[in-house]
């Protein structure tokens, strides 16, 4: 059985200021051509398929467009609601979609959906579990113990019925430890979304969203496909790409990655600025391209934002590196080492109410307490 693997879509989303949607219109149209020529039973989208809870209108035209298409080819679309995604919206119509093969997964409320497909080597299960924070989880099994990200995944994973014999797929959406982040993605404080990848060993293949760099955690068959767009100049050395699962007798699966060409790719140049405006660097650069210029002048060029984009015109970002900015840097990491965390304030009264040092444990909790806290404000 050949499942396609997606993740991270990010249908709205604006860089720098830049509107990607004409950039994600194209990269859709290529994967779909891409889905043509390789012919998979299934499409499974692990989430964040919008980068805001509530996105504009022309992102869900997009993701319509390419929903609709597949549906239109009877190829069947499992997708989980990511951490930018709103669970409640993206699930809007699931059972009517369903009917055409799209399958949403619902808002969590302790129960996950799954699906059954069949192939000469009997059936394949696929799972879905959208994004979940322990809140969620705590709130559907109120008498279980859960105080971290890793206990909510257990948890909810402990609540699945998975056939003993039969093949099985998990969607998901969570960060795994020992994956790489770029700058692009959301970054909880200390690292208490992480989740142990022993935790999904039941599963024959894990299709993961969160991460934008295509990598696989623990063993070859825990993916991230990573995003099928560079959304960070941290990604810009990158090549992405859509992941191809196949699966065959249970114990045996084959993975691999197909590359996707962007319309506008995303580049990092760095030089003088006379080097980077001579006819022979900017021949060298796509002129579409998407560029963070670093220059080295000791003087700044004034408007020279403005002047740059006359020969780069998707010109994003601009700094300097010279005496001036590196002496500037080290001001602000001294300033940067003074200023001490709410978690590390919380240390020292901890410390000083208990004359000893908080356990990981208990500062694995403080750190996730403190985020909860921090969105909770936000939302306010």
């Amino acid at each position: 059985m050949k499942l396609i693997h997606l993740s991270d879509l990010h249908i709205g989303k604006r860089v720098n200021e830049f509107s990607m949607t004409e950039d994600q219109k194209y990269i859709l149209d290529q994967i779909f051509k891409i889905i043509m020529e390789e012919k998979p039973e299934a499409v499974i989208l692990a989430g964040d398929l919008y980068d805001k809870p509530v996105p504009p209108a022309e992102a869900v035209q997009v993701l319509d467009e390419f929903l609709t298409k597949l549906a239109e080819e009877r190829i069947q679309v499992f997708a989980v609601s990511g951490n930018h995604d709103s669970p409640e919206r993206l699930a809007f119509g699931a059972r009517f979609m369903g009917r055409g093969g799209v399958h949403i997964s619902p808002v969590y409320d302790g129960k996950t959906e799954k699906f059954c497909l069949e192939d000469e080597y009997g059936r394949v299960w696929i799972h879905l579990l959208p994004f979940l924070k322990p809140a969620a989880v705590r709130h559907a099994f109120p008498n279980e113990e859960i105080h971290s990200y890793e206990e909510a995944i257990k948890t909810a994973l402990s609540h699945m019925e998975l056939e003993e014999g039969d093949r099985h797929v998990l969607a998901a959406h969570q960060f795994v430890a020992g994956g790489s982040r770029c700058e692009s993605e959301e970054i909880a404080v200390g690292g208490v979304d992480q989740v142990d990848f022993h935790v999904f060993d039941s599963f024959d293949y894990v299709a993961l969203g969160h991460l934008h760099s295509p990598q696989q955690v623990g063993r070859k068959t825990l993916c991230y496909c990573g995003s099928p767009l560079k959304y960070s100049f941290s990604e810009a050395e990158q090549e992405k790409s859509l992941t191809v699962v196949e699966l065959f007798e249970k114990g045996k699966t084959a993975v691999r990655r197909i590359p996707l060409a962007p319309l506008r790719d995303m580049r990092k140049i760095r030089g003088s600025y006379n080097e980077v405006m001579s006819r022979e660097f900017y021949e060298k650069i796509g002129r579409e391209d998407y560029v963070h210029i670093t220059l080295t002048d000791e003087n700044d060029i004034p408007d020279g934002i403005q002047r740059l984009r006359v020969v780069y015109p998707n010109l994003m970002t601009l700094e300097y590196d010279n005496r001036r900015t590196r002496e500037s840097r080290q001001i602000d990491r001294a300033e940067e080492e003074r200023e001490k965390s709410e978690l590390e304030l919380f240390e020292e009264f901890f410390k000083l109410q208990n004359n000893q040092p908080m356990s990981w444990e208990q500062k694995a909790f403080s750190e996730m307490l403190i985020k909860e806290l921090k969105e909770e404000r936000e939302r306010q």
